[in-house]
């Protein structure tokens, strides 16, 4: 991937249970735009874009009157999916990104192999089940859906921390910044692998 070669995105994902849009350009400057339904996921999604530093519109109509768990869920795997088309064949990226990020009394560290093979490691202690209407227990599965469909390796543990909505704002903020290392292009030539592809 040559230095002036755009990486962005646009993936549509429709089925009966939603309809989804998200745009992403991985060369932008965290300008957010995103609307799911679920407010909470909105909020952690437009941490991901700002502190990735990547442009992110992302706009879901899905049946939040049954629960959030399908607009969630399909957001998450059409997000995962737009960044794996827009990094392209990954020449000339950094390929690993890590951060470490502080929320008050949250630490969470963050790792990511953009490796195209899916792996996911998540720790967090218990919180509670709700955060306003949010269900918790999707956090999980969003880092499962992301990494599904991204074809990346990421490690998330939760070093710290009590507070639920602290608990996964900061989760978002440390992939955020991660992910903003690791597509970050090197200035070294080529596929960052010896097989020659990711």
């Amino acid at each position: 991937m040559s230095a002036g070669t755009s990486r962005i995105a646009k993936v549509v994902r429709e089925t009966k249970e939603s309809s989804v849009s998200v745009e992403i350009n991985l060369d932008g400057s965290g300008q957010i735009s995103v609307e799911t339904g679920v407010p909470f996921f909105d909020h952690m999604l437009s941490q991901l874009g700002k502190h990735s530093g990547f442009d992110l519109t992302v706009l879901t109509k899905g049946d939040v009157d049954v629960d959030s768990h399908h607009s969630v869920e399909d957001t998450s795997l059409a997000f995962g999916q737009a960044l794996r088309e827009a990094l392209g064949d990954k020449a000339g990226i950094r390929r690993f990104g890590d951060a470490m990020v502080p929320l008050d009394e949250v630490l969470v560290q963050a790792a990511v192999d953009l490796s195209g093979r899916p792996y996911l490691v998540h720790r967090q202690p218990e919180i509670v089940e709700l955060i306003g209407t949010f269900d918790t227990t999707l956090g999980r599965h969003i880092w499962e859906s992301i990494v599904a469909e991204a074809h990346i390796a990421l490690h998330v543990r939760v070093l710290e921390g009590r507070n639920a909505h602290h608990v996964f704002e900061a989760q978002f903020k440390a992939v955020a910044r991660a992910l903003r290392d690791a597509v970050s292009r090197d200035g070294v030539a080529g596929i960052p692998s010896t097989k020659g592809v990711l």
